[in-house]
């Protein structure tokens, strides 16, 4: 398998977690640029283990993962988008901003990365070198991460209240097209 075919699957994988990324922005305004970059460092971090996972795992849970791979991130990121859209719906006269949890930050990218375990299982079958692949997925959704904070960051400004719902309403998005 060649860089470029592994650029684009990390492009591809990355795109998931760009969005949340986007999303998570949007609605933790005031956050630290050290907390802030933690989203990259998790996205990349976990879309490079998960592959190799796969790859050495793959055997003993490539049918769940296959088979439950899309119900579970569209819990994940469905539970987490409604209370996001029910918090920016609330009335209450909040003065507390909304933090970015470590929790919350795991639960992100476990559920977005699920579909990297099943590249990994396709490494295997196909004999691909997993330590090039691994990092250079990583590295390629850290990027795409890190600009997605930019773009979320300078959204979230314009669109003020709104943007809670609106990234709630993108978590969703994302958790329903993971089951097609």
């Amino acid at each position: 398998m060649s860089i470029s075919e592994i650029v684009l699957i990390g492009i591809a994988l990355s795109m998931d977690a760009f969005a949340v990324c986007v999303a998570s922005s949007m609605v933790y305004t005031n956050m630290t640029w050290l907390r802030k970059l933690s989203m990259p460092i998790m996205f990349g971090l976990f879309q490079g283990i998960m592959p190799i996972l796969g790859f050495f795992l793959g055997s003993l849970f490539a049918s769940f993962i296959e088979k439950w791979s899309g119900p579970i991130s569209l819990l994940i990121l469905g539970i987490i988008g409604i209370n996001m859209i029910r918090e920016g719906l609330a009335k209450d006269e909040e003065t507390e901003p909304k933090k970015l949890t470590l929790w919350i930050l795991l639960v992100q990218a476990v559920a977005t990365s699920i579909d990297a375990f099943a590249v990994g299982v396709s490494f295997a079958a196909n004999s691909a070198n997993i330590w090039q692949s691994a990092p250079i997925i990583a590295v390629t959704t850290f990027v795409l991460s890190l600009i997605a904070l930019f773009v979320g960051t300078k959204a979230g400004e314009k669109l003020g209240d709104k943007a809670e719902i609106l990234g709630g309403i993108i978590l969703i998005i994302i958790g329903i097209k993971s089951l097609f």
